[in-house]
């Protein structure tokens, strides 16, 4: 440990204890298998003795790595990302990175500008839930690595969340509560995973032969569920399916403030399983997203574009699973 008063420890002082040379000492710390196991052992030895920390810039000096990894979401203030950014982070850092967070604010053009932005900052970037075309994220991500979270595109990679049997399910469930009249609640048009679950849930509907009528798109926030609640009550649906938890959460605010009872009257069932939907009064029936999972997944993915550049793009999807609780009971009324 060094002592106060003691020059800060380097590469050259850690050389000369051990009777090496400075590029050595280097070469041990960013590329160890370049150096002998009893010199490497030598050197990691003083530099704990002398409290020497390898500078993160030099190492990219070495390297040619950032040791950083870009994260784009498109809004900050949904309950889904922190909890995608905190898998994210802490896979990152196990695998010695760090995380720069931009929130595009619902803004495709401010996705593109982001990524042009982190490009020289960062050894990567993970866009997640992005609402730019596919000809803009190829065009910003040419030449950088990149990987999707909940978008395929063929030539990039991507982590995807299919909630498609987690949906079925939830119809079933409904189905079983004796429920026949249901309203698809369409989160954001330019949301891939809003897509992907009215797909699902028209599929549902369709084999199990029940009305389904289509309301929206609706925002994906609190604000959006409500308008989504009011326009509910103008349907005879006795069952909705919410584009996300925080728009269900919107649209029982709304029931409630109508005085309309859930589940006694309406039946509402979310998506992602956040931490509102555990902690709302009635607590949400939903689909669970495999969060950590996602998260480690994109960063693993990001890593090995990062390591080994030019190869054949991953696509991995991941289930999410369905979760009764206290917004979904049987259809009240004859």
């Amino acid at each position: 440990m060094r002592r106060s008063g003691v020059s800060k420890p380097t590469i050259y002082s850690i050389a000369q204890r051990c009777g090496v040379s400075a590029a050595t000492v280097s070469r041990a710390f960013n590329r160890p298998e370049l150096v002998s196991a009893p010199v490497r052992e030598r050197i990691t030895a003083a530099a704990r003795e002398l409290g020497y920390q390898p500078s993160s810039a030099a190492r990219g000096l070495v390297t040619g790595r950032a040791e950083m990894i870009g994260l784009i979401v498109p809004d900050i203030t949904n309950p889904f990302f922190p909890l995608l950014v905190r898998a994210i982070q802490r896979t990152a850092e196990r695998m010695g990175s760090s995380v720069m967070l931009v929130d595009a604010e619902e803004s495709a053009a401010a996705e593109v500008r982001h990524v042009a932005q982190l490009r020289s900052r960062v050894d990567g970037v993970i866009v997640a839930s992005p609402r730019s075309s596919s000809a803009a994220l190829r065009e910003a991500a040419r030449g950088l690595p990149c990987v999707l979270l909940n978008r395929p595109l063929r030539d990039l990679p991507s982590v995807l969340c299919d909630n498609t049997s987690a949906l079925f399910d939830a119809g079933e469930h409904l189905h079983k509560h004796g429920h026949r009249s249901f309203a698809l609640l369409a989160g954001p048009s330019a949301s891939w995973a809003a897509a992907r679950r009215s797909q699902a849930i028209r599929r549902w509907a369709r084999g199990r032969g029940v009305e389904l009528v289509e309301l929206g798109p609706f925002r994906a926030t609190f604000k959006g569920g409500r308008q989504a609640g009011a326009a509910l009550l103008g349907t005879a649906a006795t069952a909705a399916f919410a584009f996300d938890d925080l728009t269900a959460c919107g649209v029982l605010a709304e029931l409630a403030g109508r005085g309309v009872a859930v589940p006694g009257e309406r039946s509402v069932v979310g998506c992602d399983d956040v931490l509102l939907a555990r902690t709302v009064t009635p607590s949400l029936t939903t689909v669970t997203a495999p969060m950590d999972d996602l998260g480690a997944t994109a960063v693993q993915v990001l890593t090995r574009q990062i390591e080994a550049p030019g190869g054949a793009p991953e696509h991995i999807r991941l289930p999410g699973v369905f979760v009764a609780r206290d917004s979904t009971g049987p259809r009240s009324g004859p």
